[in-house]
C-alpha cells in the first residue's frame, strides 16, 4: 500500500464537544420555546460540532463526488434492467450536466465532480473526450463477477482506497465544506447489497431489493448472486480491505476512502444512498469515529440502506421514496440541513429581541398563564 491506512485512521477524531454544547445553548436562548423547531434543532447542533464552531458557518461550497464503475455480476447474473453500457453513457451525461444530479446541484448552489475509478470502457474507442481529471486515478476496466469470483484484487482494493483518500484532500483543499459522495454504476446495489448484509447479520432477501426496477424473476437472480457472494465475503469480515476486494468493487473502495478521508479533514459528510450507506458501514468498521462525521441525507428504499443506516445509528433527513443515487438524495436533504443552520446562526436571541422568556416554574407543556406568549407556529 502507497499510504499508511492506520496512520489515517489514527488522525481521525471526534467533531468538537465545545461547539455542539455551545450550539445546546444558544437554542435554549432563541425566540421559541425549546424543542420547537424539532429535528432542525438537532441538525443544527450536529452542524456546529462537524464544523466546530457556533454558530455555524453556511454551507457555501457544497461539493459532490459522483464514483463511477461497472460491476461484473450485472453482466453474468443479469441483475439490472439497464445493460452495464448505460454507465459509461450516464458519465458523458454527467460531464454534459444534464442528469438528476445535476440539475439538483445548480438548485442548491453545488457543485459536482466525476470520477472515473471502473468503468468498463476505453474511452478513446468510444470516441469520447473525457477530461483527464475524471481519469487519470482509474483502478480498472469494471470488476469481477461478486456471486464467483474476487472484484479485484487486494492491491487494486488498496489502490482505489487511496485514490478516495487522495479526493477528499484535493476537495477539502480546494475548499469543500460539505461533502456528498454519489454513486454511478449499472450493478452497484448488489455489492452494497452483499456488504450490508454481511456487516449487519441480515439474509440475503432481507437486504436485496428492486434497484433499477428489476421484475420478480430478475430480483431471484439478484438474490442468489447475494446469497453466493456473501458466502465468499463472510471469511473476510473482519478484514475490510479483503473484503472489499472480495466482494466489494473499486468504485465502492474509492468511496470507503472518500468517507475516511473527510474525517480525517474535520470534513462533514452527507450520505446519499445504499452504495454511500454500504461504504459507510466499511469506513466505520476501519475506524469506528467516521460515523460522527456522517448525516444520512435519505432513506432509500433499497432495503439494505435502512438496515445499514440501523446498524451505523443514523437518522435519515427525508423520506420521498427515492432510488436514483448519483448523490440525488443528500441534495434534496441539503435544503433542509441549511435551514437548521441558518435558524441557529440568524434568529434573534430573548434578549436581542427584547422578549421575554419563559417564566421559571414546572414544565408541563402548556404556556404559563401569567408568561408573555411566544409564537410557536
Amino acid at each position: 500500500m502507497t499510504f499508511d491506512l492506520q496512520a489515517l485512521v489514527d488522525r481521525i477524531g471526534l467533531p468538537d464537544d465545545a461547539a455542539r454544547a455551545a450550539a445546546e445553548a444558544r437554542q435554549r436562548e432563541l425566540t421559541k420555546p425549546t424543542g420547537a423547531l424539532g429535528r432542525l434543532e438537532d441538525l443544527s447542533v450536529w452542524l456546529c460540532g462537524v464544523q466546530g464552531a457556533c454558530p455555524p458557518r453556511p454551507l457555501d461550497r457544497v461539493r459532490v463526488v459522483v464514483l463511477a464503475g461497472d460491476h461484473g455480476v450485472a453482466r453474468t447474473a443479469m441483475t439490472s434492467a439497464y445493460p452495464p453500457e448505460v454507465t459509461a453513457q450516464m458519465v458523458l451525461n454527467f460531464l454534459a450536466g444534464g442528469a438528476a444530479v445535476n440539475v439538483l446541484a445548480r438548485q442548491n448552489g453545488a457543485s459536482v465532480r466525476v470520477v472515473d475509478v471502473s468503468v468498463d470502457v476505453d474511452w478513446a474507442e468510444l470516441g469520447a473526450a473525457v477530461p483527464d481529471d475524471v481519469v487519470r486515478g482509474k483502478v480498472r476496466r469494471g470488476s469481477g463477477s461478486i456471486d464467483r469470483e474476487d472484484a479485484m484484487t487486494r492491491e487494486q482494493a488498496e489502490a482505489a482506497l487511496e485514490l478516495g483518500v487522495r479526493i477528499a484532500d484535493e476537495e477539502v483543499d480546494s475548499g469543500a465544506d460539505l461533502l456528498i459522495p454519489g454513486d454511478m454504476g449499472i450493478g452497484n446495489t448488489t455489492p452494497a447489497a452483499v456488504i450490508t448484509g454481511l456487516y449487519t447479520g441480515k439474509d440475503a432477501a432481507s437486504v436485496v431489493g428492486r434497484g433499477t426496477g428489476i421484475d420478480d424473476l430478475a430480483w431471484m437472480r439478484k438474490t442468489a448472486a447475494v446469497r453466493d457472494a456473501m458466502r465468499r465475503g463472510r471469511e473476510h469480515r473482519a478484514d475490510a480491505v479483503g473484503l472489499l476486494a472480495a466482494v466489494g468493487g473499486p468504485d465502492i473502495a474509492a468511496m470507503t476512502g472518500l468517507l475516511l478521508g473527510a474525517a480525517a479533514r474535520r470534513t462533514p459528510v452527507l450520505l446519499d444512498g445504499v452504495v454511500s450507506c454500504a461504504a459507510a458501514l466499511v469506513a466505520q468498521r476501519i475506524a469506528f469515529r467516521t460515523r460522527e462525521w456522517f448525516l444520512a441525507g435519505h432513506l432509500s428504499t433499497e432495503p439494505a440502506a435502512a438496515a445499514a443506516l440501523e446498524r451505523l445509528r443514523l437518522d435519515p433527513v427525508v423520506d420521498y421514496g427515492l432510488r436514483l443515487g448519483e448523490g440525488t438524495g443528500a441534495l434534496v436533504a441539503l435544503p433542509v440541513l441549511a435551514a437548521a443552520g441558518a435558524t441557529l446562526r440568524e434568529m434573534a436571541t430573548f434578549a436581542e429581541a427584547g422578549v421575554s422568556d419563559r417564566e421559571d416554574g414546572p414544565d408541563d407543556g402548556e404556556p404559563d398563564a401569567g408568561s408573555p406568549a411566544v409564537d410557536a407556529g
